[in-house]
């Protein structure tokens, strides 16, 4: 079938609609595949490649998860998949389900061309995952079989092959709901993997949560996503959301909305979708494709849920978007501003529906010095605050507490660290033992690392996790910079430390500080220069790179490095004009790399 003749999944459908009450993910796709509903893929330009109802999709699942037995696979055996926006990515991960296997999503590199640096991620997320099979498309294949050079996996190839096995003898086991259903590494995880273990029953805990609570979903719903399948927000919102709901759900590749961001409200307005998320980047980076004669085109009247996540969330950023396609029926109600991660399978907190997103105007001297979070009056000085976006109440059976350096829990209005307790909280990093018991405490609250404060049972996030980079919503571990750094004959262990700082229009820019003994000014100049490149081609990251004297940089009472007051020294002694000016310099040298 042509793909001018294909027809997207329908809308509506006479399956009664349940609300992720099911025990497993495999229970859910079963009764999914009753009604009509399912995914649909569509190119960059907006046609149809691929529609593919639950139905088929459960039905393609089970067969190839009776093939993936054959090849003598033992139960929990992790399957690492590419993870490009496609049906093949998930027929093989229900397959996985259904046949007892673990499906482990690898990243799609939106930068393929930094070969050495992605080659690299792969290889130490196979290492880490301990993968026996491994799946890609014809585009990513060569990658994935040099990354597993070396490695004892089993096989290595296109989807094409394994569909071309021949079915084993071995009945699909029972899936139950204590047994793992996949596990989670994040978008950003490079030098120090962390596999988040996820179980079918906290997955569907989640699910419920979501569907019944956060979102509120009903069966005329339809949802449309650009979000990588190897991000928690696209596997769990937009893939596993969908089905456990029996709604239909858009597809447009990550790739496809980063070249033509437009094409995310053109799909919108074509397939009248209710539900759609993205970072604040997302949501500034098609605004400002947006071009005038572009308004008439858009009917975004549809649009009841536009989520924002995955990253601090910029209120100026959404005022603008609101204002821009305000003509286009996009109502500001609509955004929904929520707090998750991998950890807990995806979502913590949800503001209320059709309400925007409202903002504390916080003192930044009260919550730097002080930990507390002082609301400032409409006669104060709007140098002294900043805004944060308030992410809502948690979901049913969520526990959160706001607890400072020795655990004592604390009151409203009062910033630390933020722990969570619930039934959809990972049960541990995989193979991570020792990770996993600095995150998880005996009574199952999990330290989430991020930086927040309750108020009146609204949660509002301050910090991002302690040490995490995180650059348009890509996850980043500073100590990989770090390492890069430091294996230069110039620069000593301990000599390099990397952190974020937000730039004059709010955007996070990655900075890496390194101690350098050397006085040549020309030697520093070409050690500087350097390592920005070797940056760029390993991490394929942007990067600030400044020199800074011996013994500068601040450690801890323990004598390790610290991260934190290094990048608040920074900032401190780049005042606000100087620091403008460091950031148009680091524009100006991306522009020209």
């Amino acid at each position: 079938m042509s793909s001018s003749e294909l027809k997207p999944t329908p809308t509506n459908h006479s399956l009664p609609f349940r609300a992720a009450d099911f025990t497993t993910l495999t229970e859910a796709l079963d009764y999914a595949a009753q009604g009509e509903t399912g995914a649909n893929f569509y190119t960059g330009r907006g046609g149809i490649y691929s529609s593919v109802p639950y139905r088929e999709l459960r039905q393609q699942a089970i067969e190839l998860a009776g093939k993936l037995l054959g090849l003598g696979l033992e139960p929990g055996s992790r399957v690492a998949l590419v993870a490009e926006t496609n049906p093949d990515f998930l027929c093989f991960f229900y397959a996985c389900q259904y046949a007892g296997l673990l499906p482990v999503a690898l990243p799609a590199s939106v930068k393929v061309g930094a070969h050495l640096a992605y080659v690299a991620q792969l290889q130490r997320l196979l290492e880490a995952s301990d993968a026996a099979i491994a799946v890609a498309s014809e585009g990513y294949l060569s990658f994935l079989q040099e990354a597993s050079q070396g490695l004892t996996l089993r096989m290595v190839d296109m989807p094409a092959a394994f569909h071309a096995l021949p079915r084993g003898e071995l009945a699909l086991p029972r899936v139950k709901p204590s047994d793992i259903s996949y596990i989670q590494y994040t978008s950003g995880s490079t030098r120090f993997p962390r596999g988040v273990v996820i179980k079918h029953e906290t997955a569907v805990a989640n699910l419920r949560g979501i569907i019944g609570h956060g979102l509120k979903m009903n069966g005329d719903d339809r949802m449309m996503s650009w979000l990588p399948f190897y991000h928690d927000m696209g596997l769990v919102g937009f893939m596993l959301v969908p089905m456990a709901a029996q709604v239909s759900i858009d597809y447009l590749d990550t790739r496809e909305f980063a070249m033509r961001p437009r094409q995310w409200l053109e799909l919108m307005t074509q397939s009248r979708a209710t539900i759609s998320f993205a970072p604040s980047f997302g949501y500034d980076l098609c605004a400002r494709r947006v071009r005038p004669n572009d308004l008439a085109n858009y009917d975004l009247s549809n649009w009841r849920v536009a989520g924002i996540g995955a990253e601090m969330i910029r209120p100026d950023t959404l005022a603008y978007f609101a204002e821009l396609l305000e003509p286009c029926g996009f109502d500001r109600r609509a955004f929904l501003a929520c707090y998750g991660m991998a950890e807990c399978t995806l979502g913590v907190s949800f503001s209320p529906l059709w309400t925007g997103f409202t903002t504390h105007h916080i003192d930044s001297d009260q919550l730097a010095d002080n930990h507390r979070a002082v609301l400032l009056g409409e006669s104060d000085s709007p140098g002294r605050g900043r805004h944060f976006v308030n992410c809502g109440v948690p979901l049913p059976e969520f526990e959160i507490q706001i607890r400072d350096g020795d655990e004592t829990v604390l009151d409203d209005w009062h910033s630390g660290v933020i722990y969570l307790r619930g039934p959809s909280v990972m049960s541990g990093y995989f193979n991570l033992p020792e990770e996993s018991s600095h995150a998880l405490d005996a009574d199952g609250w999990l330290n989430t690392g991020d930086i927040g404060y309750l108020a009146d049972g609204v949660l509002t996030i301050t910090g991002r996790k302690k040490d995490l980079i995180i650059i348009h919503g890509r996850n980043i571990w500073p100590q990989d910079l770090e390492h890069i750094a430091e294996a230069e004959s110039e620069v000593r262990a301990g000599d390099a430390v990397a952190f974020s700082v937000p730039d004059h229009d709010g955007e996070e820019m990655c900075v890496l500080l390194v101690q350098c003994r050397e006085t040549d000014s020309k030697k520093r100049h070409n050690l500087a220069r350097r390592l920005s490149a070797l940056l760029r081609l390993e991490m394929s990251l942007d990067c600030y790179v400044e020199l800074v004297p011996p013994h500068s940089l601040p450690k801890t009472s323990s004598g390790k490095l610290s991260r934190a007051k290094a990048r608040l020294d920074f900032i401190s002694s780049h005042e606000a004009d100087n620091l403008n000016a460091v950031t148009e310099e680091f524009r100006l040298r991306v522009a020209s790399a």
